[in-house]
């Protein structure tokens, strides 16, 4: 089975940074895309960054560009999101996912996807 889990949340001054994992196991990460979603009480889930290991596909959501970086490392089957410049507004439970490949970053944000993994909960104060 694709079981993810996301780990690394946490409380953080607006301006600060956290580092998220995504730790997959029953899968091999080269052979997925794997995307990180938030979804913010009363708000709509978004997708954030999604990345394709194995050509380097790396797509990010408007409201993170230039913050949020997202990386792996494929001897670990671990993705990384790296959040810089933390707003207020990126509070939210963060959430990975998995979709075999080939896989398109616009239908995993419809929910077009294999498996999810448990959220990882940050909270940036103002």
């Amino acid at each position: 089975d694709v079981q993810l889990q996301a780990s690394g949340g946490g409380l953080v001054q607006a301006g600060g940074s956290l580092r998220l994992s995504c730790a997959g196991s029953g899968f091999d990460l080269e052979d997925y895309a794997i995307g990180w979603f938030r979804q913010a009480p009363g708000k709509e889930r978004e997708g954030v960054p999604y990345i394709i290991t194995s050509d380097g596909t790396i797509e990010y959501a408007n409201s993170v560009k230039g913050r949020f970086t997202i990386s792996s490392d494929n001897a670990k089957n671990t993705v990384y999101l790296q959040m810089n410049s933390l707003k207020p507004e990126d509070t939210g439970v963060y959430y990975c996912a998995a979709d075999p490949l080939p896989s398109r970053w616009s239908l995993m944000q419809q929910g077009y996807l294999e498996a999810w993994g448990r959220g990882t909960a940050v909270t940036v104060s103002s």
